[in-house]
């Protein structure tokens, strides 16, 4: 298979690559490093990235960001970030990449924790990873040629425990070979609208 992964050269994006790169043809894109760089808040630069790819089997994004602050002092500009960058960055991934991929081809977006069990200073991470649930599992229901798509949505990763920990108090960090193991089951398996949940 052809796979490209967005943010492949990230916390989670190197193990996935790592794995992929085992027996599939792998392209890593990022906003700064890689074979192809690529601006997900920008439709035109994800337009780009695919006319470089061309047409490919699977696409991973494991990109994104939101702003972490207060509910307090949330701005709108604030929640803007989370809106063009995560949310709508993954949404135009998606319209746009199911026009480069092959028949029966997969799609498999990234969230988290967030949307189902949030923490302080998440209000517009929280948001926007339950707005990509109910994108991926409503457009699963339109999607032509065979195409799946399907959400990764993992726990605090054991590889960003010491970053991250004292936003999540009393969380296990959740080992990387079952987040890997999640990708592998959306990319290789059957399963089609699924949010895949790796809380554990």
């Amino acid at each position: 298979m052809k796979i490209l992964i967005v943010g492949g050269n990230g916390t989670i994006g190197k193990k996935v690559t790592s794995y992929f790169k085992e027996g599939h043809k792998v392209v890593v894109a990022s906003k700064s490093t890689g074979s192809i760089i690529v601006d997900i808040t920008d439709s035109n630069s994800i337009r780009t990235m695919f006319e470089k790819t061309g047409k490919l089997d699977a696409i991973i994004c494991i990109a994104g960001e939101a702003k972490w602050d207060y509910f307090s002092e949330l701005s709108e500009e604030d929640y803007y970030i989370g809106f063009k960058s995560k949310l709508m960055g993954q949404v135009n991934l998606v319209r746009i990449g199911q026009h480069y991929l092959n028949k029966k081809g997969s799609i498999t977006l990234t969230t988290g924790i967030l949307a189902d069990d949030p923490v302080i200073k998440t209000a517009s991470a929280a948001m926007v990873n339950g707005a990509i649930h109910s994108f991926a599992q409503a457009v699963a229901l339109e999607m032509e040629n065979g195409i799946r798509i399907n959400v990764v949505s993992s726990g605090m990763v054991e590889d960003a425990y010491e970053k991250y920990k004292d936003y999540f108090p009393g969380h296990n960090p959740v080992p990387m070979n079952k987040v890997i193991a999640g990708y592998a089951r959306s990319v290789l398996g059957k399963d089609n609208g699924k949010i895949i949940r790796i809380y554990e």
